[in-house]
């Protein structure tokens, strides 16, 4: 099993922060740095110094890192027109060399758009289904040629597709819960499918409707993930820490998380992989406890 990491830092986290991080994760071998796309924090907590935008963060995280592939878990579709979220990816991916992934979704956390006067319509998921299909048309549409969209939601007019991303495709990640129109969205553009912060039970349900709604559409398999809280330690000390650090407790860390002894944890992502998880997205919510990195990697990862 892959294990990327997965940070929050619209709880509160500068750049530098970020950028300490994820220097971390690939000097310690972690395929992955991803991190959410939202402007407002999420329960107690005044989110000091700020909300970072999720784009121009991962802009610089591209030419400061080297290996580590990066992207976002889950850009929101409510705050970027599609064509303009597709200059943006696509000049990041140049910047990194090709490291870049999109990880998209509808966008659902009123109270951010509220609160930065962003609008938030309904309808979301129709409006995801033409962004998906105005990115992934600018980026193969030939050099010299120009893209033409109209829907229900959007319209593009000799639009003329540029910049490319350096790969071809950017691999595109959906994810989420929703029975129907979800897993048929990931059978038409997805690369990957990440199911975030669910059960093993349910999360085989939903990787079964994924690989359903693909046959349906005649694509073969595609990458299938988890998103899960990391909370690990050596001892019951070293965890019971750990856990107050984030605000969480032990008991309930171990039946929603990856969390408990290096053992345990071994044996959770094990439940997850039989449940047909090739990934685990790990939500590191002390951004500041590089030794959680450093413990995974070497007592976790090699027994996956």
């Amino acid at each position: 099993m892959d294990l990327r990491v997965m940070i929050e830092p619209q709880q509160g986290a500068s750049y530098d922060t970020q950028l300490r991080l994820a220097k971390a994760a690939e000097d310690l071998g972690y395929s992955g740095f991803f991190r959410s796309d939202h402007y407002l924090a999420m329960g107690e907590g005044d989110g000091l110094p700020g909300p970072t935008d999720a784009w121009v963060t991962l802009a610089g995280l591209a030419r400061e890192t080297e290996r580590i592939r990066l992207g976002t878990m889950l850009t929101a579709g409510t705050f970027r027109p599609p064509g303009v979220l597709a200059i943006q990816v696509a000049q990041v991916d140049e910047m990194s060399g090709g490291r870049i992934e999109l990880g998209l979704g509808a966008g659902w956390f009123a109270a951010e758009h509220t609160a930065y006067g962003i609008p938030f319509p309904s309808a979301r998921i129709g409006r995801l289904a033409e962004q998906l299909e105005i990115v992934t048309g600018m980026w193969a549409t030939p050099v010299g040629s120009t893209y033409d969209f109209a829907g229900k939601y959007y319209t593009l007019t000799d639009c003329p597709a540029l910049p490319k991303p350096a790969q071809s495709p950017v691999p595109i990640i959906l994810g989420g819960l929703g029975p129907t129109r979800t897993p048929d969205l990931a059978a038409r553009f997805a690369d990957e499918f990440n199911v975030p912060f669910a059960s093993v039970a349910d999360s085989a349900a939903q990787f079964g409707r994924v690989r359903a709604a693909l046959a349906e559409h005649g694509r073969p398999e595609i990458v299938l993930s988890n998103a899960l809280v990391l909370c690990v330690g050596r001892d019951d000390a070293e965890l019971a820490r750990r856990a107050a650090a984030i605000g969480r407790e032990v008991d309930e860390l171990r039946t929603n998380g990856v969390a408990g002894s290096p053992a345990e944890a071994v044996d959770k992502l094990g439940h997850y992989a039989q449940a047909g998880s090739d990934r685990v997205y790990l939500q590191v919510l002390d951004l500041h406890d590089l030794d959680h990195l450093a413990l995974v990697a070497d007592q976790v990862r090699p027994q996956l």
